[in-house]
């Protein structure tokens, strides 16, 4: 079995530590780096950045707060990563971080408990311009990064966890990631774990590359497909690791290509170097790829438990 490096999974020690910091507190957990200066609220930070490119340091702390950046270029950056801790409250019943800006990016931040009136409660939604996320953990909410479309934009997803995301309680289901109809999307060196509910990665981005990254699904509950490329993409899939759990709502697939909408083309996609099984004691058939495209989709040598079938055209 393969090791695939993650950057996160010392958060869950350093959330235990973190203190709770009242917004009046007079030590200024936010500073805007270029500046030097302190502000209590992340709002009044954003806002000092504007439509400039900047950085907001975030000191140890868990923070019953949120921000809506509305232009700009701004990176949102843990003093010490992984003790930086949003939980649980939202901006515009959306998410800790409502991002419509030129671009962000987001480092060493936690976000956990995120729930709002429409299921789709996140810890980040990005609505326009690109994101980089990194060494980052998504916990215990309805969805960890939810997306709008901009085919202008680019999503990058690096070092980061997903843990218990996802739900089909509302009125269509929630994910562990749902990137909309951006340009590209690239996920490498990260884990999604423990899903309830949804797909671990859906995304309707033109090109993916989703590398290197593990997505254990052995404690899962009523979640679905591992990778759905609901529109189709082209890119690469490679050198990643799937376990399949017991508990599904839909087990047919481990990677789904245009399941829905053929917007895009998927010919030369190429599915190569993974490691694909379920999860011990599970015994049922499934399809390691089902492709509904119609496109030349190329698989390489991936390795292939018992029970799974290497591609299904549907």
């Amino acid at each position: 079995m393969k090791t695939i490096l993650l950057a996160a999974g010392t958060a869950a020690l350093a959330l235990a530590a973190a203190p709770t910091l009242a917004r009046d507190d007079a030590a200024a957990p936010y500073t805007v780096v270029e500046s030097g200066r302190g502000y209590t609220r992340l709002q009044d930070a954003i806002d000092a950045i504007g439509d400039a490119r900047g950085t907001v340091r975030l000191a140890p702390a868990r923070y019953a707060d949120c921000g809506v950046q509305t232009q700009g270029d701004v990176t949102y950056v843990a003093a010490t990563p992984g003790q930086a801790v949003f939980d649980g409250v939202t901006c515009e019943g959306k998410a800790a971080l409502v991002l419509r800006g030129r671009a962000s990016r987001v480092e060493g931040l936690v976000f956990a408990n995120m729930r709002v009136s429409d299921k789709n409660g996140a810890g980040i939604r990005l609505e326009h311009g690109s994101l980089s996320v990194s060494q980052s953990w998504f916990r215990d909410s309805e969805q960890g990064i939810l997306t709008g479309d901009d085919p202008q934009g680019v999503v990058q997803i690096d070092k980061s966890t997903f843990t218990r995301l996802g739900t089909c309680e509302g009125s269509g289901c929630a994910h562990s990631i749902y990137i909309g109809n951006y340009g590209a999307l690239t996920v490498t060196r990260s884990r999604f774990e423990q899903g309830t509910g949804g797909h671990y990665a859906k995304t309707r981005a033109a090109k993916v590359a989703i590398l290197n990254s593990s997505f254990d699904d052995s404690h899962g509950r009523q979640s679905n497909y591992m990778i759905d490329l609901s529109d189709g993409a082209t890119g690469k899939i490679a050198g990643n690791w799937f376990v399949q759990g017991r508990d599904k709502e839909n087990y047919s697939a481990f990677i789904a290509v245009a399941a829905e909408h053929q917007n895009h083309t998927s010919g030369g996609l190429l599915i190569d170097g993974n490691d694909a099984r379920f999860a011990p004691g599970v015994e049922r058939r499934s399809a390691f790829v089902a492709d509904w495209s119609g496109d030349a989709v190329k698989l390489g040598q991936n390795a292939i438990g018992p029970g799974l079938t290497r591609y299904e055209k549907r």
